[in-house]
């Protein structure tokens, strides 16, 4: 405010009283909160007599009239400043809400996740009863690799340990192979074999399921199983051993490629792709293939109680039907995976609707990692040792 607002014109400051400062200075405050308007409409209803628009002063002793006549402008004023001075803790308040909300979305998400990759394990089926069926997956050709599951192949690593840990489970009381291979590995097949049996001597039963398929190997280890179901149109069978040999001399003397060797013994590099087999390796691959070949013919005719000559009599290498394999003694009934949990639960003395437990169920994860198809990248980098053995390849 300039000096005309304090000491009007013929005012000595001497004459001011202090009251008259103490409500100037009251007004200098009250100025920076009134609005303009509100200046503007005091300025038009006052009765200050003599002032005209010319005079500088007018605007504002106009205005002090006003604030001197008009105290509850300063009422409401002040009412206004406390009603503003409450909008933070309102914010405040409305962000808390907001977090407290944002919060309780975030812990029901992680709940609800934690529940679908928990049902996914087979975890958390039937709470019901704690007497439990483990079902374990046997897809795709096996072989005794260590490889993620989901690339087409099915490790007897994995499935062995799956074995193990439904037998380390008390409250399993049955397993189920649910099977869908063509076969594979002799040797992949004996190590499934074997933790089959012992599931068995611990007291828990083994039923295998069969999908499309379940032939060669993959019958292998469905013979030791006390119940075998299929379907009628499956394939299964196939009991045999084949040994497979390529050879690439033809190309190799194409592209001009020529390979010197030297080696310690006659049939060291048996197998080599640059050559095929002589006469000897021939007779030689003959005996390997026969003895892998007695050895499943042996543990055929001991899990489905069946002579070596009546096992022989089948095991020409041909597939059988699920339908024609029960005739044969191969298998003993029809159904579904469903139906062979229930029989397994039979089996196991469980009284009620068992609890199952789904050992290596295929998850996003898996499916996301793996082609299926085995011939990605990921497959080859765990499967070329059987895929591309310099040895050939022997298969049952």
């Amino acid at each position: 405010m300039n000096d005309k607002n304090i000491n009007p014109e013929g005012t000595k400051p001497e004459d001011i009283s202090g009251d008259d400062i103490s409500e100037s200075s009251a007004y200098n405050r009250r100025e920076n909160l009134i609005p303009s308007e509100g200046i503007q409409d005091s300025r038009g209803n006052s009765s200050y007599e003599g002032s005209t628009s010319d005079d500088p002063g007018f605007g504002k002793v106009a205005n002090q009239e006003t604030h001197f006549e008009s105290p509850e402008i300063n009422k409401t004023a002040s009412e206004n400043l406390k009603m503003n001075s409450n909008f933070p803790p309102q914010k405040k308040k409305r962000s808390s809400m907001s977090y407290i909300l944002i919060l309780f979305a975030l812990l029901t998400v992680i709940l609800v996740s934690a529940a679908a990759i928990l049902y996914g394990f087979g975890i958390g089926g039937n709470l019901g009863n704690s007497q439990k069926v483990a079902v374990i997956y046997v897809q795709g050709t096996m072989f005794t690799g260590n490889a993620p599951a989901g690339l087409g192949y099915a490790t007897s690593e994995e499935i062995s340990e799956n074995i193990r840990s439904a037998v380390a489970d008390k409250e399993v009381k049955a397993i189920v192979l649910r099977i869908n291979s063509p076969g594979g590995s002799p040797a992949a097949a004996q190590e499934i074999v074997g933790e089959i049996k012992k599931a068995k001597a611990h007291g828990i039963p083994v039923v295998v399921s069969m999908g499309d398929s379940a032939a060669s190997a993959a019958y292998y280890i469905s013979a030791p199983a006390d119940y075998i179901m299929a379907n009628p149109s499956s394939t299964t069978g196939s009991i045999g051993v084949i040994w497979v040999f390529q050879n690439m001399s033809a190309f190799y003397k194409g592209n001009g490629t020529n390979y010197q060797v030297i080696k310690s013994g006659e049939l060291k590099d048996m197998g080599s792709t640059w050559r095929g087999l002589t006469d000897t390796e021939k007779e030689y691959a003959n005996t390997v293939v026969m003895e892998i070949y007695e050895d499943f013919v042996t543990e055929v005719s001991k899990g489905r109680n069946m002579s070596t000559s009546d096992v022989k009599a089948l095991a020409d290498g041909r597939i059988y039907t699920g339908a024609k394999a029960k005739q044969l003694g191969l298998i003993d009934g029809f159904g579904d995976l469903y139906d062979a949990i229930d029989k397994a639960a039979e089996l196991g003395g469980v009284t009620g609707k068992p609890t199952v437990v789904y050992m290596n169920k295929a998850s996003l994860s898996k499916l996301l990692l793996g082609s299926g198809s085995g011939e990605s990248s990921e497959a080859q980098q765990f499967t070329s040792y059987f895929e591309n053995s310099p040895y050939g390849k022997i298969l049952a």
